[in-house]
């Protein structure tokens, strides 16, 4: 009897000695709570995060990347040409002879032939500066030493480096045997800025776009803008340059003295996003070497239009210096909204009788 008894208040004990543990356990996590709770801020003071506004990023011009200008041939013995469609702005304007040359404009990416490259032009110069670019070319005119002279442009003449023979592994300028000199002449993106950094030149730029890109898509649906299916630029007699609108693609192609343009490194068609076609007087220099060399004006208030996806504005072409970036705005003076894509900037002559369809 007295075992039981003391077996009873055993168990007895043992059960308020775990009544107890629990009751301790269940206290300090009510406590913890509430003091948890205590420290929560109210529904009003809960700070309120904004949710990070990620802006379209303008994919034809961005990151730090110095554009690179290179001088390319546009006789019809040269044509096709390399790598145009990589670009992201080509200008053409008039040279001697009733010809056109073009300026191809690349910025951030690689291209692994370029041409066929020509001599400089001093007027060309004026839009290169305005991208801030690297001018890359293969000889150049009197006028065009001496404008890389007073404006201290970094270039590169490749007759410095031209082989005159095919491409080889080390070439930095070289000639293509499927043309005949001086049609035949070509380098590329990576040569140049090897160049560039044993002169220790820039290779990197904070310059902003000439063109006013937006990220958004531009129709010109103001009352001043007309449809634009085809338009003919004529340089010189014998020369026109056509641009057709495919609806499908939202792109025009182009065409060079009748026959449409293909990229040589891919046989794909030229094709462009904007069309920006800007007035320019030209006229023959007296230079006493009788060559027909050219000037063109390319400062001042310029009348042009920009045509982009089947339409047209008239617009002013602003550039107040040579090496000062040009301006572009519709006749109400806002600055040209531009899409996300390349442009093919045509400075033709001021007489230039351009037709639209």
């Amino acid at each position: 009897m007295k075992k039981f008894i003391k077996l009873l208040i055993v168990l007895i004990l043992i059960g308020a000695l775990g009544y107890a543990c629990y009751w301790y356990k269940t206290t300090s996590n009510v406590e913890n709570v509430e003091i948890v709770a205590e420290n929560l801020p109210s529904d009003s003071e809960q700070i309120q995060e904004e949710p990070e506004i990620i802006e379209p990023e303008i994919k034809i011009f961005k990151g730090n990347d110095r554009p690179i200008a290179f001088m390319i041939d546009n006789n019809k013995n040269a044509q096709p040409q390399a790598s145009l469609n990589s670009t992201y702005m080509v200008y053409e304007i008039i040279v001697e002879g009733g010809e056109s040359r073009l300026m191809a404009l690349f910025k951030g990416v690689t291209a692994d032939e370029v041409g066929p490259i020509r001599s400089a032009r001093h007027y060309f110069l004026d839009y290169a500066m305005e991208n801030d670019a690297i001018y890359a070319h293969l000889g150049m005119s009197p006028q065009a030493e001496a404008a890389f002279g007073e404006f201290n442009i970094d270039h590169v003449n490749g007759q410095a480096y031209d082989t005159g023979k095919s491409r080889t592994a080390t070439s930095l300028y070289w000639r293509a045997t499927h043309k005949n000199a001086p049609h035949n002449a070509y380098t590329n993106t990576e040569s140049i800025l090897q160049i560039a950094k044993g002169f220790g030149w820039r290779t990197t730029s904070e310059q902003e776009s000439v063109l006013n890109y937006v990220a958004d898509e531009v129709n010109l649906e103001s009352e001043e803008a007309f449809a634009v299916n085809s338009v003919k630029i004529p340089y010189a007699k014998g020369h026109t340059v056509q641009y057709k609108y495919d609806e499908e693609t939202g792109r025009y192609t182009r065409f060079s003295k009748g026959k449409k343009m293909y990229d040589e490194t891919t046989n794909e068609a030229i094709t462009t996003k904007n069309i920006i076609i800007t007035f320019a007087e030209n006229y023959t220099l007296d230079d006493g070497e009788n060559k027909g060399r050219q000037d063109v004006v390319t400062v001042g208030s310029l009348d042009g239009y920009y045509i982009t996806n089947g339409k047209a504005i008239k617009i002013k072409c602003n550039k107040n210096s040579r090496r000062e970036q040009t301006t572009y705005v519709d006749l109400n003076g806002n600055e040209v909204e531009v899409n996300d894509g390349n442009t093919w900037v045509n400075v033709c002559p001021i007489d230039a009788n351009v037709t639209f369809e």
